[in-house]
């Protein structure tokens, strides 16, 4: 069974801030099931969009961990609001997670 979005961000948020960067919930989504976007900042002001994978993406196992996929790199602000505008037309319960941490840690949480 796979955690509450509610629980994955929040744990999520602690593993960037206990790694010495920084994290922050920018749109609260539905606490059980909403969809999660995380905005990855370099620390040279670019940024990238992550996404939920695919459902069909699980194979037929479907883990309990979340899949991402990056949907924007190294674009600014405006292309980031952009996307996520048009995704909570789709999705209004969805999640927008902020983090500028070391790329390992991006790498295994994502």
């Amino acid at each position: 069974m796979r955690v509450t979005s509610d629980l994955w961000v929040s744990a999520t948020i602690r593993r960037v801030f206990a790694s010495g960067g920084y994290g922050a919930v920018v749109r609260r989504g539905a606490t059980e099931a909403g969809a999660i976007f995380v905005v990855v900042r370099s620390r040279f002001g670019e940024a990238t969009l992550y996404a939920p994978r695919a459902q069909s993406d699980y194979g037929e196992a479907r883990p309990d961990e979340r899949m991402f996929s990056a949907v924007l790199e190294g674009v600014d602000d405006t292309a980031i609001e952009a996307r996520l505008e048009k995704e909570r037309r789709f999705d209004p319960d969805l999640w927008v997670v902020e983090i500028e941490a070391d790329q390992r840690l991006v790498d295994e949480l994502l």
